[in-house]
């Protein structure tokens, strides 16, 4: 891992070979959903899935439901219940396209369990029947009323972590409850995806590419320009935030954007870590890797330390 560096020329080095072998699995996988504009309209077209908190997670936690702004918002309580006052909001990742899957939902419980505070999953819509100025009312509100509960602690991956900056942002600007930390895994902070540093790291993505992203991030956009800092925070004022952790690995498309924003936090006055793991693709603590559990056990400690 390594803190608030750049790292070597080629974003490979360092993996282990499991990551590699997975980055392998990736490309050969994944990642035609994204190398064409044609791929991205399909991957819009496609049905979406079941959201339903699966049986794996029921069986062993108490989770209830209620509706909120006619969209599902989930409340999962630790294996052993309650032990700390506050709660935790997760917004999952997708792409603004896709639905909340099974690793989500194997990190929320882990969130339950490490911080001892319930974890509140809103089920936001999707592009393209829904869109990014709705998206972000949710989750404001949902943090809003988490904050019932006590102290917030905010996290996203990818598309939620880039949601997740964007309801803190508002929240501020409306003097709404504040989240007393923010968590990020391989946020999209930008729909332009204008960095010029991307350049160097999309080749070497195994997963992403941005001309299938672009038309989601259209879709997702509607008639509101995609630089709008209500669609992409790091446009956004970045000042009077909470401290910010962000994870990242830099064979992600995301890492452009997330040096840039921890700089820009920064040159704000504002408190952000960038973990950054050299060799690991898209939103890696989530996945089955040395360095995705390693990841994954310090951000569950950092969760469990602010909240």
């Amino acid at each position: 891992m390594i803190s608030d560096a750049a790292t070597a020329t080629d974003p490979t080095t360092g993996a282990s070979w499991q990551t590699r072998v997975l980055c392998l699995f990736l490309r050969l996988a994944k990642r035609r959903r994204w190398t064409t504009a044609a791929a991205g309209e399909r991957t819009l077209a496609r049905a979406k899935g079941d959201p339903t908190p699966p049986r794996s997670l029921t069986r062993h936690r108490e989770v209830t439901t209620r509706t909120v702004a006619g969209f599902a918002v989930h409340r999962v309580l630790p294996r052993s219940g309650v032990r700390e006052r506050g709660a935790v909001v997760y917004l999952h990742g997708g792409a603004y396209v896709s639905e909340i899957v099974s690793q989500h939902w194997s990190l929320v419980a882990d969130l339950a369990d490490a911080t001892g505070r319930p974890v509140h999953v809103p089920i936001y819509g999707l592009a393209p029947q829904h869109g990014a100025l709705e998206a972000r009312a949710l989750a404001s509100r949902v943090v809003a009323e988490a904050a019932a509960e006590g102290p917030v602690h905010l996290l996203g991956d990818s598309a939620g972590g880039g949601l997740a900056l964007l309801a803190a942002q508002h929240l501020r600007d409306t003097d709404g409850p504040r989240p007393v930390g923010i968590t990020v895994m391989a946020p999209w902070v930008d729909l332009t995806m204008a960095n010029p540093g991307i350049d160097e790291i999309e080749p070497y993505d195994p997963w992403l590419a941005r001309p299938g992203l672009r038309p989601v991030a259209a879709a997702w956009a509607g008639d509101v320009p995609l630089e709008d800092p209500r669609l992409s925070p790091i446009h956004g004022d970045l000042a009077g935030l909470p401290p910010i952790t962000v994870h990242v690995g830099t064979r992600d498309i995301t890492l452009a954007d997330s040096r840039l924003l921890r700089d820009r936090v920064r040159a704000a006055g504002g408190t952000v870590h960038l973990d950054e793991v050299p060799g690991s693709p898209h939103v890696h603590p989530l996945l089955p890797t040395p360095e995705g559990r390693r990841a994954r056990a310090r951000l569950l400690a950092g969760v469990g330390g602010v909240a």
